[in-house]
């Protein structure tokens, strides 16, 4: 069984910056792809960045192109975002995923969630 645990959240202003970890546990981190959506208040989750298990094909929703980026660090079992130009339509929970190998784009292919970690950016 894999365990996530997401840390980083908080509150920031527009136009700020922070950096989002995940810690993955419980099965080797190198065999899994790894992923991040969120969901703002009374809207749907949707998905924000992914990568697969040797870190390539990155891929990022259109809204956060440009100022978001996803890493991995394999020796930490650790995911990363790092959030820049930070907007008010940023403000959500985000959610760490993790399934075998490969990464996707819709959540029903993500096997493994964590509890998530507010992120609010204030105007």
């Amino acid at each position: 069984q894999v365990q996530l645990e997401e840390s980083g959240g908080g509150l920031v202003q527009a136009g700020g910056s922070l950096r989002l970890s995940c810690a993955h546990s419980g099965r080797t981190f190198s065999n899994y792809a790894m992923g991040w959506f969120r969901q703002a208040p009374g809207k749907e989750r949707q998905y924000v960045a992914a990568l697969n298990w040797r870190g390539a094909d990155i891929e990022y929703a259109d809204s956060v192109k440009g100022r978001f980026t996803i890493s991995r660090d394999d020796a930490k079992n650790t995911v990363y975002l790092q959030m820049n130009s930070l907007k008010p339509e940023d403000t959500a929970i985000y959610y760490c995923v993790a399934r075998l190998a490969v990464a996707a784009t819709t959540e029903d292919k993500w096997h493994y969630w964590g509890q998530g970690t507010q992120v609010t950016v204030s105007s």
